[in-house]
């Protein structure tokens, strides 16, 4: 009989204890239902707030146009490479990204050209198209009737942070494409 009683015994206290650790003491309850209230709505709409936010990580990156190409330098007040750039407008927004172009090969959520969207990140070969190794990054700025624009730190003649056209030299560049956002 003892067998029998001493689990149902436990269970029954188990059960009760845990209840009681979840209710709220009345007093404290309305303080609860203010401070939720309070709270900021949340926009139900993924893609409005995703759009926004592209938006603002556009404005950032376009703040640093001019900034000089550096290699192996994601500091604005010294210069950026093309890796160190992206990285360093993603981590201000507070997304985890690797520091080196290969490595964001593997990030965020592959995805097509004909689904790219305004701040994805396109991946490139390096300057020489024939050797099919992953060089360079950047992140698409603008997408209109006349094609993509992407903003990234260019080793070439910009020697900088600029805007240049997704055209011939680097659509036979171009590698992959990867939503972060």
């Amino acid at each position: 009989m003892k067998k029998i009683i001493v689990p149902i015994a436990f269970f029954i206290l188990s059960a009760t204890a845990g209840k009681a650790q979840t209710i709220i003491p009345a007093q404290y309850q309305e303080l609860v239902k203010k401070l939720v209230a309070s709270l900021p709505k949340e926009d139900k709409s993924s893609n409005n707030s995703s759009a926004k936010q592209s938006e603002s990580l556009i404005e950032f990156a376009k703040s640093m146009l001019g900034i000089p190409y550096r290699y192996a330098t994601s500091n604005p007040k010294v210069g950026f490479d093309c890796s160190g750039f992206v990285s360093y407008v993603f981590s201000n927004f507070g997304f985890k990204v690797p520091r080196s172009s290969r490595e964001f090969s593997a990030t965020g959520k592959e995805t097509s050209l004909e689904n790219a969207k305004v701040g994805d990140v396109l991946i490139f070969t390096g300057s020489n198209s024939r050797v099919r190794r992953i060089g360079h990054v950047g992140i698409i700025y603008s997408i209109d009737e006349n094609g993509i624009k992407f903003i990234h730190a260019s080793s070439g003649k910009a020697h900088g942070v600029t805007i240049t056209e997704f055209n011939g030299h680097y659509k036979a560049r171009f590698m992959k494409i990867v939503s972060i956002i």
